[in-house]
């Protein structure tokens, strides 16, 4: 009975020291301080129109249009160092009105701020399990937002998942 026992007791005390270690050694989350060597852009006569005498934002009258970013993410979604899902996902940016193409100009730095957010997302198991509920949704779609308004400014309004499809791999 005991030679029974014995194992699985061992792989339960294995898996919870496992586990206690890395909590333990799980790095620290680390502070992202964002350098914009080009400065701030100057105010456009639309962002002008779109504040009101306060200089405050007024939504009523703020136009947006929705720009697509060029390529799909393809996110790699990892358990125990192994790739076990690719998650693909399509962005949109709803901007204001002629900031088409400073986007565009400055896509490559935002593509590389949203791959960093998604790897993030997807290490802390944003892309298991039930990866569309709206709380989790929610949550990538914030950090996305903050990440194109620290790397482009204010003339970003929101991010748009347009696609999202996770393909288990094995």
């Amino acid at each position: 009975m005991i030679k029974k026992l014995l194992p699985l007791l061992l792989a339960l005390i294995g898996l919870g020291a496992g586990i206690g270690g890395g909590l333990m050694l799980r790095p620290a989350p680390q502070e992202v301080v964002e350098i914009n060597p080009c400065g701030d852009l100057p105010t456009t006569t639309a962002e002008h129109d779109a504040k009101d005498e306060h200089g405050e934002e007024d939504p009523e009258h703020a136009a947006f249009e929705y720009v697509k970013l060029n390529n799909q993410f393809v996110i790699p979604d990892l358990e125990n160092g192994r790739v076990v899902s690719m998650v693909v996902l399509s962005l949109s940016l709803e901007a204001r009105t002629g900031s088409r193409e400073s986007i565009y100009a400055r896509e490559p730095k935002l593509r590389d701020v949203f791959l960093q957010v998604m790897f993030d997302h997807a290490n802390t198991g944003g892309f298991k399990g039930d990866f569309t509920d709206s709380v989790t949704m929610n949550a990538l779609r914030h950090a996305l937002l903050e990440a194109a308004q620290t790397t482009l400014g204010p003339e970003i309004n929101d991010v748009l998942v347009i696609d999202i499809v996770r393909q288990d791999v094995g």
